[in-house]
């Protein structure tokens, strides 16, 4: 389904919405749920060119490029900063559940997030050339794809086909608070199985385990993890893919074993022992990056392969993560 949006005229809450693009949008995502997307990014734009007082969060306030830059310039560390942005490492996560189906034992999923694709060339071919080298079953992308939370994404697109040609299998995603509702037929034809507020069951030696992937919980706030999980049996394995880990409470408590997010970056710029400086997030520090456990549900954020604002880093390096499910039982 095409969703450019050419001419689009407006309708009673003020906002231009192309009819065509909302009766299939309404038709996959249910009214309610296309009809907020679309108003809230309309709404969005307008408040980035500085009209509202979201103007000033510091994802949406591009003159923080040029203060972030000038800062790390006059210390030195900016040409460091730019080479570790590159400078992706592999991350291993094993994960022991005696839920898990026999069949599984051993499976293995490559998490990718945040890839800011249009923004740092030298980190997506770093990417591209690691992925050849790593063996998993599936691969999970939990958002951001845009490097703006704006503007056009056809460059953001054309850089994740190039990822997505390097992925082995299949591929499932869910959209993050830098992305549009409109690139979702895109990176579907490129080969990605998008999740929105969506499950789908994964097969394997007549056993199945269950993806659920919500839309953006941290800004458009357009998550629906009851309609999402409403096929999932309450006794199967199932892990929930959302961008932010801030709906970790809800996420547990609605019986979920595994929670795969980004969205942090890990702070990005951090002081020596990854300490982040700033985590855009709501949430315990200690969910910020890395494996951490609520309740009985066992969540990981990844700091994520691409960078916001800048393609800096500071002792927070880019990752992929391979997370290998295991029965619950000791390592050979």
């Amino acid at each position: 389904m095409d969703l450019q949006l050419a001419e689009r005229p407006r309708h009673r809450a003020g906002l231009s919405i192309d009819q065509d693009v909302l009766e299939k949008l309404e038709e996959r995502l249910g009214r309610l749920h296309a009809r907020q997307r679309l108003g809230i990014e309309d709404e969005r734009e307008v408040r980035v060119f500085g009209r509202g007082i979201n103007f000033f969060h510091s994802e949406n306030w591009y003159r923080n490029a040029s203060i972030i830059r000038t800062a790390l310039m006059a210390t030195g560390l900016y040409w460091r900063a730019r080479k570790n942005a590159e400078d992706i490492k592999i991350r291993r996560h094993d994960i022991r559940s005696p839920e898990l189906p026999a069949s599984f034992d051993g499976f293995t999923i490559l998490h990718l997030s945040d890839l800011h694709a249009d923004m740092n060339d030298g980190a997506m071919r770093r990417l591209i050339e690691l992925l050849p080298t790593v063996s998993y079953d599936i691969c999970v992308l939990t958002g951001d794809y845009r490097g703006k939370t704006f503007g056009p994404y056809q460059a953001a697109i054309e850089g994740l086909a190039r990822v997505r040609a390097n992925l082995k299998g299949a591929a499932y995603g869910v959209l993050g608070n830098h992305d549009t509702i409109r690139m979702v037929p895109r990176l579907e034809e490129i080969g990605i199985r998008m999740l929105l507020n969506e499950s789908q069951a994964i097969e394997r030696g007549g056993e199945q385990i269950h993806l659920v992937g919500i839309d953006d919980a941290h800004y458009y706030r357009v998550d629906n993890i009851e309609k999402a999980a409403a096929r999932v049996p309450a006794a199967e394995f199932s892990i929930l893919l959302s961008h932010t880990p801030e709906i970790y409470r809800q996420a547990a408590h609605a019986g979920f074993r595994l929670l795969l997010s980004g969205h942090t970056h890990g702070g990005q710029i951090c002081l020596p022992g990854a300490i982040p400086i700033i985590l855009d997030s709501v949430l315990p520090r200690r969910m910020g990056a890395g494996a951490w456990t609520y309740h009985d549900m066992i969540g990981y954020t990844s700091v994520g392969v691409g960078s916001c604002i800048l393609p800096v880093r500071l002792n927070c390096p880019p990752e992929i993560t391979l997370h290998r499910l295991l029965r619950d039982r000791l390592l050979p």
